[in-house]
């Protein structure tokens, strides 16, 4: 299971990664002091656990949280405070550790991971052929799920791109995601979705990345990670 240890301290990280080493089955993939080290590091490796500190310089845990591919890694929260227990538990931690860790607690965490879980019922995703209801402010838009070209992260709101319009919604861009179809749109990076019938043209960019043209005219960054997907989906 590959894991990655996100803690601006390094005795913090060491001590973590010694104590994940007694169980085989975990990889740890690699380590990250900041949250935009963590950022590589997750476009870099098909995750499945972070094991994340809070309280982080210019942004902490929870703000690395809103900014996860989707479906986001399993989080096993490690801090030395226990007052962001509930908002751990909200953005859907599987458990939370308090420092200094005790070897027990840390079993017990990690035997969740190797429990299979169940989730509740979730909202019904969108057909290519329904129409959606989009407001912002005072406007409001009637709109095709077809005629969406890009989605964008905005923190917690995304701005949706449809002819010649852009409205903010109070909406995160990952649960829009789960909520479009897959073969019609495609998570291009950590903060934009694309509509692949809008896409014009295709360059290669940095580091065997690539760049997409929409027929709107946005230009869109496709993450090393999303590069690959994209690639096998629909290269012949």
């Amino acid at each position: 299971m590959k894991v990655l240890i996100v803690d601006d301290e390094r005795r913090a990280r060491e001590e973590m990664e010694r104590m994940l080493g007694l169980y085989p089955w975990i990889k740890i993939v690699g380590e990250a002091s900041t949250v935009q080290e963590a950022l590589v590091q997750i476009d870099r490796h098909d995750l499945e656990v972070l094991f994340l500190d809070i309280q982080m310089p210019k942004k902490d845990g929870f703000q690395l949280v809103k900014e996860l591919p989707s479906p986001p890694p399993k989080m096993i929260f490690t801090t030395a405070y226990d007052q962001f227990a509930v908002r751990a538990f909200e953005v859907n931690a599987l458990d939370y550790l308090l420092k200094p860790i005790a070897p027990d607690r840390l079993k017990m965490a990690l035997a969740k991971l190797q429990t299979p879980t169940h989730t509740g019922e979730t909202e019904m995703p969108f057909r290519e052929n329904d129409r959606v209801f989009i407001r912002d402010g005072d406007k409001c838009w009637f709109v095709s799920v077809t005629a969406i070209r890009l989605l964008e992260s905005e923190g917690d709101y995304t701005r949706v791109y449809f002819d010649d319009q852009n409205p903010l919604i109070y909406r995160t861009v990952s649960s829009l995601e789960q909520k479009l179809p897959s073969d019609l749109f495609f998570r291009a990076n950590r903060k934009q979705i694309v509509n692949f019938s809008f896409i014009a043209a295709v360059t290669p960019w940095f580091s065997n990345t690539l760049k997409v043209k929409l027929r709107g005219g946005e230009e869109i960054e496709v993450s090393r990670r999303s590069t690959k997907v994209f690639r096998k989906k629909l290269t012949l």
